[in-house]
């Protein structure tokens, strides 16, 4: 028994760490700071940046945790670029909670960078709107505050219903999030 135990504990240093199924995942992650939002396809879960942008997690996490964001839709959503959502009133012109001082960082908006909505060329108006990023965007670097980043469920935010409200075409019923919750709080 022992002989196989070291055998197998061998065997396993010689793999790379990406082989082995889940190895350390459920350890890694930090319930507080990942966010779960339930779409009509599956579940997004959301790592947090609380180091890059502790605003405007604590806000994200304190409108989650009342169910603000509950049924909220995505309001824009243009292939190739961006699902956008956190407006109560689903018009792109609202939003909830305090406004927030800018907290730009290095960090690239690359495919699945979470990012804060903002008025266009006011850095500190961001308040609960947010959109994810459907494809890598340098030309947002450093000028939106991005506060968190998917770490799986990117298949079904590429289904969200694409349309926007600027577009002047009448857009689908947009899709909504059923229900965004911090894991630490999920009950599933």
């Amino acid at each position: 028994m022992r002989r196989t135990l070291l055998l197998s504990i061998a065997a396993a240093a010689l793999l790379p760490f990406a082989a082995l199924p889940f190895a350390g995942a459920a350890l890694a992650a930090d319930k507080e700071n990942t966010l779960y939002i339930d779409l009509k396809d599956g579940r997004v879960v959301i790592e947090m940046r609380p180091d890059l942008a502790p605003k405007h997690v604590a806000q994200i996490k304190k409108l989650a945790r009342e169910g603000k964001y509950d049924g909220v839709v995505f309001h824009r959503v243009i292939e190739g670029f961006m699902a956008q959502t956190g407006d109560p009133d689903g018009t792109g012109r609202g939003g909830m909670g305090e406004l927030l001082p800018a907290e730009f960082s290095r960090e690239p908006h690359r495919r699945g960078t979470v990012s804060m909505a903002r008025l266009p060329d006011q850095p500190n108006t961001a308040r609960s709107q947010f959109f994810i990023v459907l494809k890598d965007y340098p030309s947002l670097d450093g000028k939106y505050t991005v506060w968190g980043r998917v770490t799986s469920g990117m298949e079904f935010v590429d289904k969200i219903k694409k349309g926007a409200p600027d577009s002047g075409a009448v857009p689908p019923p947009p899709d909504r999030m059923i229900k965004v919750q911090v894991a630490a709080d999920a009950k599933n």
